[in-house]
């Protein structure tokens, strides 16, 4: 992470920090991966950025848990204007974590506390996920939020291939697989253009 402002690597600090304390009482992430923090979640997270188009102006991160990947995202491209991150979490106690490191680090965000399937529709022009769901049920949930160009990036395991598989059984799909940076196991998912297969 040695390509970014000071300012952003102060709130990308500020944001580690608090999520250590906030873990004591919050069970955001695991503690054991708190260890290996700035490789199992700062970098994780942030090489996406790098896929996000620089026309996008929304991004929705589905299930955001502790903000990853939609936080670091919101903190990476904080002088992108206009460009708002809508996190979605259906836990309350995880959305307070949220809401006040949105405010803390001053950053374009809007924190919806709900089940991805009772969040009113509208378009996205990115969707996030990290650790939610397979790849057949993030598709799912991202259609409520998919306008004819929304892409969406997904972080995944080693399991990847098999949910590939087990999607195209209900999804034709654009799919650009990426290594991760971060995990020699893991993938980037994305996704340019899909919708149900007939």
């Amino acid at each position: 992470m040695t390509n970014v402002s000071r300012e952003t690597m102060a709130r990308l600090q500020t944001y580690v920090r608090e999520l250590k304390r906030w873990n004591r009482t919050v069970n955001l992430v695991s503690a054991l991966s708190l260890r290996d923090v700035w490789r199992r979640h700062i970098l994780d997270c942030a090489q996406l950025a790098r896929l996000i188009p620089p026309t996008a102006k929304t991004l929705v991160d589905m299930g955001s848990g502790a903000g990853l990947p939609g936080l670091i995202l919101a903190i990476l491209l904080r002088e992108t204007d206009p460009f708002r991150v809508v996190l979605v979490e259906s836990h309350g106690r995880k959305c307070a974590f949220l809401t006040a490191l949105a405010a803390k680090l001053t950053l374009p965000v809007d924190v919806v506390n709900g089940r991805l399937e009772q969040i009113p529709r509208f378009d996205a022009d990115v969707i996030t996920a990290r650790a939610l769901a397979p790849l057949d049920r993030l598709l799912v949930h991202a259609a409520r939020f998919a306008g004819p160009k929304t892409q969406c990036i997904f972080l995944k395991g080693q399991n990847v291939e098999m949910e590939l598989t087990a999607a195209t059984e209900y999804w034709t799909m654009s799919v650009d697989l990426q290594p991760s940076l971060s995990d020699p196991l893991g993938r980037v998912v994305h996704i340019q253009e899909f919708h149900r297969a007939e």
